[in-house]
């Protein structure tokens, strides 16, 4: 039976009528499963890849995976009171995260909600947490240092504003410490720093809030948490939360630190997501696009031009080795994204040589452009002599008979392994770190006995502070050692070492 026209015109008309609502029933879907923090969803055709979805509850959930009949999501929440068949919205939006003034001193998650009691809060902008990296065009070679306050690091492996170093090390080696003792040095380093602590016991993470708190640098910190009782996508979504809380203050022109302790859970937390979406598994179990999971992350760290702010992101990832196999598959990605590593070595930690900082296998590829010239010219031949003395020190457990100039080698080499020994929670001013330095360059620490260098060196700091504060500020405000300043600091060390010695025979 053929249609009449006016029947066809009233047809057309119809769906004309209920075109909008047919586009708007794209936008809700339903649950098929639900379970381990992943969702299965049913009828939104026209979900983005990384879109927030609204699940009841007041849950929201990511998009991960686009498939022919559902998309697959991960809840950044709890999902307990899912079940199958609940409505999902579409938003239209990524996951972003409050950025700016009002984050410092705060502990947030993942999704920057404060998590330390304080009041809520006002945050005037927001910013999505995945972002390319800044081009070539917009940066700048990495021209500044950043001081850690640690001996060892400033001078062996310098660390330059916009750099990536990489802290590398098994378990309970003291790679967090390193971390923190940055932080707490930046007080008057105008820096402002980000911790974010992924799959860390809560408990741990407190004390190290707690740390800031005393050493006053929670003022100029933000510390972002994941913790281990958490579902892995919020520990997936972490670093990138913290790096776009970051890259606010650095398009602002001010210079940020930001640590990822460590990404090594990260990047279980990657793997557990994606084999529950069913994503194909590679080497060890690792989807195959681990690798751009960390470098999207770490290429963001940048120094950006002066016409573009002049700010910079420095990031410090953390990863855990395991019994010192930096072979291994995430090691090997990261250490290829960074610009080099400080690796921590158990052996020399547990000889009371801490930071463990092996520098043989540390290394620091564009930190050593940023260091201030007077400290290059002091730990010019630090690392050298380091190797030169661990490498007689071998030889010397074979034979007992050594000559003049290898015991010397070895007892200049056991003074500056001391020297380079540094409490936590104590990071030294730069000048201070210098006058040490110099006092082993000039050989004068070599007629300190070993057990007594600790002593000398803070007492020799001390003095310098009381007679010599003339030249700590030349050194301070020119930051070169010239001929002359260097003469005058060897001068007032070596009459230091004098009385210091004379004092030590008399008692």
């Amino acid at each position: 039976m053929a249609l009449r026209p006016e029947e066809i015109s009233a047809l057309i008309k119809d769906q004309i009528r209920h075109y909008d609502e047919k586009l708007e029933s794209k936008d809700v879907g339903y649950v098929i499963t639900v379970g381990d923090g992943i969702a299965l969803v049913q009828g939104l055709d026209n979900a983005l890849a990384g879109e927030l979805l609204k699940f009841p509850g007041d849950v929201y959930g990511m998009v991960m995976n686009l498939e022919e009949e559902h998309v697959g999501v991960v809840l950044l929440g709890d999902d307990r009171n899912i079940s199958e068949g609940d409505e999902v919205v579409r938003t239209r939006r990524v996951v972003e995260v409050p950025v700016g003034d009002e984050l410092l001193g705060r502990v947030v998650d993942a999704l920057g909600r404060p998590i330390d009691g304080g009041k809520p809060i006002d945050a005037k902008k927001f910013r999505p947490i995945e972002r390319v990296a800044p081009g070539v065009i917009t940066r700048k070679s990495v021209s500044e240092p950043v001081q850690t306050g640690l001996k060892v690091v400033d001078a062996v492996v310098p660390i330059g504003r916009g750099q990536r170093e990489l802290i590398i090390g098994d378990r309970q080696t003291g790679k967090t410490a390193i971390a923190i003792d940055t932080i707490i040095h930046q007080k008057h380093e105008n820096m402002y720093c980000i911790y974010v602590a992924i799959g860390q016991k809560t408990s741990t993470v407190a004390q190290i809030v707690q740390k800031l708190r005393e050493a006053g640098a929670m003022e100029y910190t933000t510390v972002v948490v994941s913790s281990a009782s958490e579902t892995a996508p919020l520990q997936y979504i972490a670093p990138y939360a913290g790096c776009a809380m970051g890259e606010e203050w650095m398009e602002e022109g001010k210079d940020v630190l930001i640590v990822y302790d460590d990404l090594s859970k990260h990047a279980v937390a990657y793997r557990t997501l994606s084999l529950l979406l069913r994503r194909p598994s590679g080497r060890e179990a690792y989807p195959g696009d681990v690798f751009y999971l960390h470098s999207r992350l770490l290429e963001r760290a940048a120094k950006l031009a002066p016409e573009y702010g002049g700010g910079s992101l420095t990031a410090l990832p953390i990863i855990e080795t395991q019994a010192g196999d930096i072979t291994a598959y995430i090691p090997t990605n990261v250490i290829s994204i960074t610009d080099g590593q400080i690796f921590l070595q158990t052996d020399l930690f547990n000889a009371g040589i801490r930071p463990a900082v092996d520098t043989g296998l540390s290394v620091s590829r564009v930190g050593g452009s940023a260091q201030i010239k007077a400290m290059k010219k002091v730990a010019s031949s630090l690392k050298l002599e380091l190797a030169q003395y661990h490498e007689m020190q071998a030889f010397a457990q074979f034979g007992s008979d050594l000559d003049p100039a290898t015991q010397r080698t070895i007892d200049h080499g056991k003074r500056l392994e001391r020297l380079l020994i540094q409490p936590q929670y104590s990071p030294m001013d730069v000048e201070d770190e210098i006058v040490a330095l110099m006092s082993a360059k000039k050989r004068e620490l070599d007629k300190v006995p070993v057990d007594h260098v600790a002593d000398y060196e803070r007492l020799l700091i001390s003095h310098f502070h009381a007679e010599h504060e003339n030249l700590l500020k030349e050194l301070l405000d020119t930051k070169v050692m010239s001929a002359e300043l260097e003469e005058s600091f060897g001068t007032a060390i070596h009459e230091f070492t004098e009385r210091y010695l004379a004092n030590t025979e008399a008692e």
